[in-house]
């Protein structure tokens, strides 16, 4: 189990969590605050997290169980899909706003956080429509939506784009204007991510630019939705080692303390989560964090104390049920998991065509490698009795190496454990097989600093290293993986199954 960033002592360390819950949007109902953030291909997507002080936090549910349409996510597309969603509260609903690059601009809505969710809903449709946000202007009664676009599928960047929007969310009402263009604002570029406010008069748009990896916050403001917009930087790295705080949200609590979240891009570990202070200067301007630099460890926010808690890791798979932290790498299929009367996933063993190469695999369970440093541990038993069938754990990237058991011709089964670099198209072995006489094996992966892993296993016999150290690899806006898998050679017929139990994550002191 991985450590709340509460302190215990009334302040937080940053990042409030340390893993890829990348481009995260915040919502305060009540007492409550909730957040959602990019799922891209994987499926559940949405993730939907509470807390009741900023800093603790908690996985409650999906919005969206099976990506759309169905069929071009029944594989892998693991940097499409759901990117950027914006949360918001209206109507007594929850509505959640996202750009599908490659389809357009969606909207679901719930009267529940916990849903039930609505199906996807295409409120603009078009290639390159990234990052929407919607805004009910109380003052007016007005509906507006704002986007940002990528350029990889529209040739268009570095400008957001505003419509006009049906009060219930279904459609647009005009045909768009550039609202803000980066272009023209010296110095910036990649201008995306926008989250739109009304506030003391003026409409308010909360975007980042200069890039995931070396940018900074922007804050802009304007009298008419519709501009012209002034601009501003508000939150830059400045001498801190959070490089380009980016994209998040704003929330005012309860107690009139204003707070944003943002993510900062650390490699294979993903888009961990930053809390900032913030407030308004003079001239009605927001500072975010220490004067405009990201905070390393901060005064917790004005709310009442909370148990310390953090989304879920560890997982005992009881009845063959997993948790809310698993995400397939696809929209999953009947039978790939089953449900039985004791502990422990029991996965089928999938014939596919791509057995050397777990990136095309889209029956891969999988949750968000830890930010710091861990063991991961799991139990493994194969029970199929076909030739070339395989389990095992995985860190997955564009990079990937596994540890598991593949059942020989001879019908022995022996421990491999097996990469493939970046530019590879199949996998190789890191470590020579050996006999696993019982068909089981515990399977460790030590996770050290820079995602640095180290593989070990027990196959009755003591524990062993296996292989060198397998540096983790993101994908290109995905950070690595966690991985389980059962898979066999295409052929006809039932190719049996594997059976994993115990699975838990220890932080390293």
């Amino acid at each position: 189990m991985i450590a709340s960033s509460d302190l215990g002592d009334g302040t937080y360390r940053n990042p409030v969590l340390d893993a890829d819950w990348s481009d995260p949007d915040v919502l305060r109902v009540g007492d409550d605050f909730y957040m959602t953030a990019s799922s891209f291909g994987r499926a559940p997507g949405l993730p939907l997290l509470h807390s009741r002080d900023l800093v603790n936090w908690s996985l409650v549910g999906h919005a969206l169980q099976l990506l759309e349409p169905a069929a071009e996510f029944r594989k892998p597309r693991h940097d499409c899909g759901v990117w950027a969603p914006s949360l918001r509260h209206h109507d007594d609903r929850f509505w959640i706003f996202w750009g599908d690059p490659d389809q357009g601009v969606f909207q679901v809505n719930a009267r529940e956080i916990r849903g039930p969710w609505t199906r996807p809903h295409l409120v603009k449709a078009g290639k390159g429509l990234i990052d929407a946000c919607p805004l009910w202007d109380a003052e007016t009664g007005e509906a507006y939506l704002v986007h940002a676009w990528a350029k990889s599928r529209s040739g268009v960047k570095n400008r957001l784009t505003g419509h006009r929007m049906r009060p219930d969310g279904t459609g647009l009402l005009d045909e768009g204007k550039v609202i803000v263009d980066g272009d023209l604002i010296p110095g910036w570029f990649t201008l995306e991510g926008p989250k739109v406010y009304r506030h003391d008069g003026w409409f308010w748009i909360l975007a980042p630019a200069g890039g995931v990896e070396t940018g900074w916050q922007g804050a802009f403001r304007s009298r008419g939705f519709f501009g012209p917009y002034e601009e501003r930087i508000v939150l830059e790295q400045g001498d801190t080692d959070v490089n380009g705080p980016h994209q998040g949200g704003w929330v005012r609590t309860q107690t009139g303390e204003d707070w944003f979240l943002h993510f900062q891009a650390r490699g294979a570990y993903g888009r961990v989560v930053h809390l900032q202070p913030m407030r308004w200067d003079t001239g009605g301007w927001p500072v975010l964090g220490d004067e405009g630099a990201p905070v390393a460890v901060h005064r917790k926010p004005d709310l009442p104390r909370q148990p310390l808690s953090a989304p879920a890791t560890d997982d005992g798979f009881p009845g063959g049920r997993y948790g809310r932290q698993w995400q397939w790498t696809a929209n999953p299929q009947d039978g790939w998991a089953t449900h039985h009367s004791a502990d422990g996933l029991r996965l089928t063993c999938v014939r596919t065509a791509d057995a050397d190469d777990l990136r095309k695999l889209p029956g891969v369970l999988t949750q968000r490698l830890p930010g710091t440093p861990c063991t991961v541990e799991v139990e493994l038993r194969l029970h199929s009795e076909e030739a070339g069938a395989r389990a095992g754990l995985a860190v997955l990237g564009d990079a990937f190496s596994w540890i598991g058991l593949q059942r020989g011709s001879d019908g022995s089964v022996q421990l491999v454990h097996r990469f493939a670099e970046s530019v590879a198209d199949r996998e190789r072995d890191a470590a020579p097989p050996r006999l696993a006489p019982e068909g089981r094996a515990r399977l460790w992966i030590e996770i050290g600093a820079g995602a640095r892993c180290r593989f070990s296993y027990d196959v009755g016999d003591g524990r062993g290293r296996s292989g060198p150290v397998f540096a983790a690899t993101p994908w290109r806006w995905v950070g690595a993986l966690l991985g389980l898998f059962a898979l066999a050679p295409v052929g006809g017929g039932h190719a049996g199954a594997a059976t994993f139990t115990q699975f838990r994550i220890t932080a390293t002191p």
